[in-house]
């Protein structure tokens, strides 16, 4: 149903999984530690955004678009994504930045300059989806074709890219018991619930927050969910059973991007143990909650736990 779904073949391979027997072993035991390597996807400097763009990108095409645009911080991993997917498929792309424009390019906001994006600033994140549409209005008036991309490309057509990720994943190894993964804009929590949910998995899927209240979130994932449905042409009750969405936002600390001494000490502890990038927006955080639930053994030993690396290791030298 979803793999009729026309997509740009930007995930080639299924990605790796591999145990992380030397964190376990750093936490003092607990759970089989797996990890999803999405950090590794070749593209783009991969991620989870590359997953969402596949679908998204082959539906602008589609279209008969000739330009994509979307927004993002300034060092935002979806925006280099995009400008990435652009470049791919030859065509351009046009990011709305909230901040100001850096005096040195670094990281994310050097990768899309070397893609050629045009990239417009905003003072703040309010602006950016008003600027979206008005940048699309501008190209269409130059007689462009512009195609709007939502915040970290989170629709129910982007989240069906993480709906057949859980297909990957079961073809790669029996059902984890638990996902645990960096969610923020919803999207990828939201394709994982519903891949869950269609295939009657028993799996427990929690999201720890970058930066909304939990509240906010799981309203946000249940809407992607129910267009998930409505997209799929199926009866919204299908994908209304089964797995919980499950959000944690205890570990967001003083905001989004500002790192936190978990968060730090966690993404420390994932090189030192398993050479394994995490970046401090998203997935140190992520890494920090599972530290933390392992540590206060809210996992049994028995159960298989994997740690979805949703990429972003870029920010690392931002």
């Amino acid at each position: 149903m979803i793999a009729v779904l026309p997509s740009v073949p930007l995930v080639p391979a299924p990605t790796v999984i591999e145990p992380m027997p030397s964190l376990l072993r750093a936490l003092g035991g607990g759970p089989r530690l797996f990890i999803k390597r999405d950090d590794a996807i070749p593209f783009g400097f991969g991620g989870n955004k590359v997953r969402k763009l596949a679908l998204v990108a082959a539906r602008a095409v589609d279209d008969g678009a000739d330009t994509l645009i979307t927004a993002g911080g300034v060092q935002s991993n979806h925006a280099r994504a995009t400008a990435a997917a652009a470049a791919k498929l030859g065509l351009r792309a046009v990011l709305v930045a909230n901040g100001q424009a850096p005096e040195r390019l670094t990281a994310n906001a050097l990768l899309d300059r070397l893609l050629g994006a045009e990239v417009v600033y905003v003072p703040s994140r309010e602006d950016r989806a008003p600027m979206i549409e008005q940048v699309a209005e501008r190209l269409r008036r130059e007689g462009r074709r512009p195609f709007p991309i939502p915040i970290g490309a989170s629709t129910p057509l982007g989240a069906l890219g993480f709906a057949l990720a859980v297909t990957e994943l079961v073809d790669q190894m029996p059902a984890p018991d638990v996902i645990i993964h960096s969610t923020s804009s919803g999207g990828t929590q939201a394709g994982l619930v519903a891949g869950c949910r269609l295939l009657g998995l028993p799996t427990r899927v929690v999201g720890i927050s970058a930066d909304d209240s939990s509240a906010s979130l799981q309203s946000t994932i249940r809407a992607i969910v129910s267009g998930i449905a409505d997209l799929l042409d199926i009866d919204l009750t299908q994908l209304s059973r089964g797995t919980a969405i499950e959000v944690d936002d205890r570990f967001v600390g003083d905001g989004y991007g500002i790192p936190t001494d978990e968060s730090r000490d966690a993404l420390e502890l994932a090189a030192r143990t398993e050479a394994i990038f995490l970046d401090p927006t998203y997935t140190a955080k992520a890494m920090a909650g599972l530290i933390a639930y392992v540590r206060q053994q809210k996992f049994r030993e028995n159960q298989t736990v994997l740690f979805w690396h949703t990429g972003g290791q870029v920010g690392l030298f931002a």
